[in-house]
Formats: C-alpha cells, structure tokens, sequence
C-alpha cells in the first residue's frame, strides 16, 4: 500500500524537475523586442537649443562675392563706369521692377562691380544673383558643399571665425550669397562715330584725363561663403580659417529623445502610449537636434507619454539632422 502511494509522488517530483531543466523552452529577451515595442515611456521637455556648422576656410584678398536678386521681376542694369579708387558709397549697379516698383542692387561700399550675372531685361526670380562684386582687400573665404548650402542658406546673421594658430574668435561680417557664381559680363563702351568725333571737335578742349583701366569681369565661383573681420584684426593671405555657422536657434523648444522619433528632418511620426496602453501614430514637424533629443515644432501638446522605441517605417525614411549644440539647462 506505501508502494503504491509513493509512485505517483515519485512522477510528480520527475515532472517538475523537467520543467525546471534546461531542456525547456527557450525564454524571450526583451532587449530583441522589433521596433515599435513600447518597452519603455518618454514625455516631452523643454530646453533652448542651437544649430551649427562648421566650414573650413582661409585668409583671401579681393574675393569675388554675388548679389541678388531682391524680389522677382525683370532686371535693368546701369552703366558702372571703372572705379578710380576704392569707392566709399554704395554703387547702384541694377534694378529690379517688379509692379511698375524699382527694387535697387548696390555694391557695397569697399567693393567694386565685377560683372553681370544674367542679360539685361531677363526675368529673375527673388534671391537669383544678378551681379558680381569684388571685396577690396581681406576676407575669409570657405567653401560649401551641396548639403551644407541648404542648411545655412538665409542663416548667415551669426557666423564666428578662428584664425589656425591666430586670432579668434572673431565675429565676420557676411558678403553677398552663397550661391555659386557664373562668370560675369562688363558690356564695353559704345564705340565712337563720325557724329560724336565732330561734337567733341566743337567742344573747348578739356585737359586730358588719365586713362582709365578697363574692368575686369569676374570668373565663376563655386559655392562659398565670404566675410570680412573688425578692422583690427591682422589678416595674412593664404592663412587657414574655421568657420562657425549658427544655422539655427531655439529658445525653451519642445523636445523627445531621438529615439521616440521615425522620420525625416523635417517631419516624423511618434507614437503616443494611450490610457489603456495602446499606440496612436500621429505625424509631427521636426526641428533642430543634438543628436539626443530632437525639437517637435509642431503635433505635439507637451502633455503626452510616447512610445520608445517609435514607429517604424520603411528604409530609407528614417530621420536625420543637423548637429546641434544644446544651450541652457
């Protein structure tokens, strides 16, 4: 009779031990959840933020820098005469009318006009160039490459530049655009006629003036920026530069880890973790990023909790960014 107690005690033992043993089924780990397991919670915050960028350039003299077009509209030119010194005012090198409203480009001044950039009366858009310039003397000069123009094109207000082993860092004045330049034109004087020989035999004669040089139009640039240093500071030709860009600023910005975020610069998707546990996709714009947290300019209150990791969403979209630099708390 003990016998026959003891055996099925003796299975129970044996079938919990197997369960036990190794040779049981393999456990899930959590770290190898897809993408789009809301594992974990994140909650928008607050922070000041700024973008940078960093253009390596060097010490030139008399660099060629373009001028645009203000609005749209046509383009008429004026006749520049050479210049015999460095000119100390602005020089009204064309006009743009747009609705019967003349918008004028000047060179400014400490520049001279090197060249247009398309014919006269052509159709130009805003921000087109339309005319060459040449800076008189010093600038730093840096060259861009395609993504970088996009990203700092209409943020050239705050630009700081670090001489290589002199001085710095300085803040540098921005001339012109960024936008590559084609070779400029200068139209030559109208030639003299037998009409014009006999009125100016008629004429008292005038003491005869210096002859002046004949301009020199300007080549082709490629992209690049160009600025000038404060008067006091000792430039030498040919000497390396670092530029600093601050290609965006954002005070108290609404930002989630990048991680929380699929999508493009721009624009993105999050997931946002529902009361009873679900996930709601929803579309938000995207700003800067440090590369930690990414700015939501927009689709977002502050107030929700979002899923990390986010959404996922077919290769080739996932978000990207500048580097940024976090100011602030």
């Amino acid at each position: 009779m003990r016998k026959i107690v003891l055996a099925p005690l003796c299975a129970l033992v044996t079938v919990a031990v197997a369960a036990c043993s190794p040779s049981g089924p393999e456990q899930t780990n959590p770290e190898l959840a897809p993408r789009g397991t809301p594992m974990t919670k994140a909650k928008p915050t607050r922070q000041d933020m700024t973008t940078k960028l960093s253009i390596s350039g060097k010490v030139e003299m008399n660099p060629t820098f373009g001028l645009v077009a203000p609005v749209a509209g046509q383009v008429r030119y004026f006749d520049v005469p050479a210049p015999n010194g460095t000119p100390t005012k602005p020089i009204r090198v064309a006009t743009v009318w747009k609705d019967q409203q003349p918008n004028y480009v000047e060179v400014p001044a400490g520049s001279t006009f090197s060249g247009r950039l398309v014919d006269d009366k052509a159709t130009v858009t805003a921000g087109m160039p339309i005319a060459s310039a040449k800076h008189v003397g010093y600038a730093i000069v840096g060259d861009i490459d395609g993504q970088q123009a996009y990203k700092i094109n209409g943020a050239l207000t705050d630009v700081v530049v670090q001489i290589k082993n002199g001085p710095g860092p300085f803040p540098c004045a921005v001339l012109g655009t960024i936008a590559a330049l084609p070779q400029g034109t200068v139209p030559e004087k109208p030639p003299v006629t037998p009409d014009t020989k006999d009125e100016k035999k008629d004429q008292p004669q005038q003491p005869q003036q210096p002859q002046q040089q004949p301009q020199q139009p300007s080549a082709s640039t490629g992209l690049r920026i160009v600025c000038t240093a404060p008067a006091d500071v000792q430039m030498i030709n040919g000497a390396a530069a670092s530029i600093e860009v601050t290609t965006g600023k954002s005070a108290q910005a609404l930002v989630v880890p990048v991680e929380a975020v699929a999508g493009q610069q721009g624009k993105g998707k999050v997931d946002v973790v529902q009361p009873d546990g679900s996930r709601r996709t929803i579309d938000v714009v995207l700003g800067l990023t440090d590369g930690k947290v990414i700015e939501v300019k927009s689709g977002l209150t502050g107030d929700e909790e979002l899923a990390v990791p986010g959404p996922n969403l077919p290769e080739g979209q996932q978000q990207g960014g500048d580097q940024t630099k976090p100011t602030g708390p």
